[in-house]
């Protein structure tokens, strides 16, 4: 006989690959991880997992397992969400991880609608530059830049931006003209801290200005925001970010123009609740109506 609650424990070793994190995140020691997984095992008389150094990976038992559990977890979760609400009125919280610069300036001024329409609802909104909150799967909806190993989630394209070259008018004026991509050799650059930037998308000024120097370096777009809006130097914004200011000036916009793509993530274990189906409605309603992101028609 399979203790249901033993699935719960699989669940979290599958989706973190180590007994530490699964404990952590289960708020038990990793040896309760590890017993209840043993106990599993010999219970289905199948071993689900081989103990590599680079952690438990999923034997093809597991990977079929995980499938039949995750389905028993989402009906577990919707029947709890209906019972906590009553079937009324949405509750509870959502969170949505997102790249910092999505996160500020596209989610957060748009939430007005969805915080109206559901007065008892909580939303956070995780802001990363990093794979950690994708890793630890701490999220209910994830917005990224780069698409996900598709294990355990449910993947679509939400939509198309555009970055280019931004410096203050007050920068432009005192300093020496920029004709062309090259001249940028000779202006601090404002961008993300090297050492702690994992996603390749956000390395902008390397598909600019290969060999580039950047001088001014800060975790997050705000703070490039800022700085260049200060005069501080040249940064590579978002469209989104840098056209509504009006203190920036668009730097050589014919020859330098950047195309990405935010990717919607939702775990599919959570697809059924009524606040997460909520907020990937609102998510890709921003997105369809703001005017510097491009969407698919149909």
């Amino acid at each position: 006989m399979i203790d249901a609650d033993d699935l719960r424990y699989f669940l979290e070793v599958a989706r973190t690959g180590r007994l530490v994190a699964a404990g952590k995140g289960l708020g038990v020691n990793h040896s309760t991880v590890g017993r209840r997984i043993t106990a599993l095992e010999r219970a289905l008389g199948n071993r689900l997992f081989d103990r590599v150094p680079t952690g438990w990976v999923l034997t093809d038992a597991g990977h079929e397992l995980v499938v039949q559990a995750e389905s028993i977890e989402s009906a577990l979760l919707a029947a709890m969400e209906g019972a906590a609400s009553g079937g009324g009125r949405l509750s509870g919280t959502v969170r949505v991880a997102t790249p910092d610069g999505f996160g500020a300036f596209i989610l957060a001024p748009h939430l007005d609608e969805l915080c109206a329409q559901n007065p008892d609802l909580d939303i956070e909104i995780v802001t990363a530059t990093r794979h950690d909150v994708l890793a630890t799967r701490e999220f209910d909806v994830a917005v990224t830049l780069e698409r996900p190993s598709p294990r355990a989630v449910d993947i679509s394209e939400l939509a198309d931006y555009r970055l280019g070259l931004y410096a203050s008018a007050g920068y432009l004026e005192s300093h020496p003209r920029i004709s062309h991509v090259l001249d940028l050799h000779d202006h601090p650059l404002i961008g993300y801290v090297d050492s702690l930037l994992d996603v390749p998308a956000l390395r902008i000024l390397d598909e600019v200005l290969p060999g580039h120097r950047t001088r001014i370096q800060t975790n997050n777009i705000t703070g490039q925001w800022t700085a260049t809006a200060a005069g501080l130097g040249v940064s590579a914004l978002p469209l989104y970010v840098g056209d509504p200011d009006p203190t920036l000036v668009r730097i050589l916009p014919e020859e330098v123009t950047v195309l990405r793509k935010y990717w919607l993530i939702v775990p599919r274990e959570l697809q059924r609740l009524a606040r997460v189906r909520t907020a990937i409605a609102t998510l890709r309603s921003i997105a369809a109506n703001h005017d510097s992101l491009i969407t698919r028609v149909g």
